[in-house]
């Protein structure tokens, strides 16, 4: 075999000397933006639920069509853009995210509000396989520190669109929505600079694609990837139940007003992303597994103590949850690209797109469950699933990387 460094290791990214801080910061920042378009989604349920007269399985049939769009279209934009680098495709998809805003704030019905999702999905997915590629290039070797710094722009933006939705949709109405097209267009623009940055490095550090060489055997590697997808499953199939539904928990369960129940998960959504920017240098630090350990066998005990407590108490397990879960993403993506050398556009749409699938999923099947059983059976049900982190024993050490 290969030295296993230079195996797992992409080759522009050995090539980078340090750190380009002004790109990760610049993809950083249209992450947020592009997370701001995708959470007002979501942040405007109760609105759209008051609008159009919607059950919950049809709110979770909007998160489904808006996550299983971007899961299933992710990993068939890694792939290709392995093979042939896409630069430009960034702005186009910030470019289908605003067309969706659009369609979101003036649609007349139901079906029209599921294109609106669909194509903010398109977005989603053309953006993130392309922007993980360009953290790495940009990373100079630092890769938990690059996904950590991505992806927290993401959380930001996560964060923010429920706090936008409180204060500008909530007291305006819904085509006010229209009015965050400004953030895209912004977002457009940097994305065609970051663009021209990515075509000059592929034409000044050569070849973009990789030594593809498996640093472990074909079956270690299948059994690590298939523990990595249930570990992402249980990570967003909880943070589902919180991002589709606290809103509606809180309003059921403690009277609050809509305006306070979306503060309370801008809370939520606050605390995710500063785990998520803590999780990349701690895995860089002591390693990734430490890190996959923590984050979510170790929500166990405040995820099972959530649905016991009141207003005060879930707002501060909420965002200790939030907190210890968000920080093994960095760490499972990282991995992730360690076991697939030079498939970064591959692995961003497949653990990318799988966030969203299964995200998606378990949105459409806890809906099914709120309306059946009540949303407080929600939460005691998926108070187990961070049990599913006892499943980080199968993955590979350190030093079976180094053999």
């Amino acid at each position: 075999m290969a030295d296993v460094q230079t195996a797992a290791t992409p080759v522009p990214d050995r090539r980078a000397e340090v750190t380009t801080y002004s790109v990760i910061l610049a993809i950083s920042l249209c992450h947020f933006v592009n997370d701001v378009l995708q959470s007002l989604l979501s942040a405007i349920y109760p609105v759209l639920k008051a609008d159009f007269a919607l059950d919950y399985w049809q709110i979770g049939m909007l998160t489904l069509i808006f996550q299983c769009t971007a899961s299933l279209l992710q990993p068939v934009v890694g792939i290709a853009t392995d093979r042939r680098p896409a630069p430009m495709s960034l702005p186009i998809g910030m470019a289908a995210s605003f067309v969706g805003l659009l369609v979101l704030a003036f649609a007349p019905g139901y079906g029209v509000l599921l294109a609106g999702a669909a194509l903010i999905g398109i977005g989603s997915a053309v953006f993130h396989p392309e922007a993980s590629r360009v953290a790495r290039m940009a990373s100079g070797g630092r890769f938990g520190v690059a996904q950590s710094i991505f992806q927290v722009g993401g959380n930001a933006g996560q964060a923010a669109g429920p706090l936008l939705a409180a204060f500008v949709v909530v007291p305006l109405g819904r085509p006010s929505v229209a009015a965050f097209c400004v953030l895209a267009a912004a977002g457009i623009a940097i994305l065609y600079r970051v663009g021209r940055w990515y075509g000059e490095y592929a034409r000044t550090r050569g070849k973009v694609l990789a030594d593809r060489t498996l640093p472990l055997p074909r079956k270690r590697i299948i059994l690590a990837l298939t523990v990595l997808a249930f570990l992402t499953f249980s990570k967003n199939a909880y943070m589902a139940s919180l991002s589709s539904y606290y809103t509606f928990y809180l309003i059921e369960s403690f009277g609050v007003s809509t305006q306070t129940s979306q503060v309370m998960l801008f809370l939520f959504l606050g605390a995710v992303a500063a785990g998520t920017l803590l999780g990349g240098p701690i895995g860089d630090r002591f390693g990734t597994t430490a890190v996959i350990w923590f984050s979510i066998l170790g929500a166990l005990p405040f995820t099972l103590a959530l649905p016991h407590v009141g207003l005060a108490g879930s707002a501060v397990l909420t965002m200790i949850i939030g907190f210890i879960i968000a920080s093994s993403f960095p760490a499972i993506v990282v991995t992730a690209q360690e076991l697939l050398p030079g498939r970064v556009g591959m692995v961003a749409g497949i653990f990318f797109g799988l966030a969203f699938g299964m995200g998606g999923l378990a949105a459409a099947a806890l809906g099914l469950a709120a309306d059946a059983h009540g949303i407080r059976a929600v939460y005691h049900a998926c108070a187990w699933l961070p049990a599913l982190g006892v499943l980080t024993i199968l993955l590979p050490r350190r030093h079976e990387f180094a053999r």
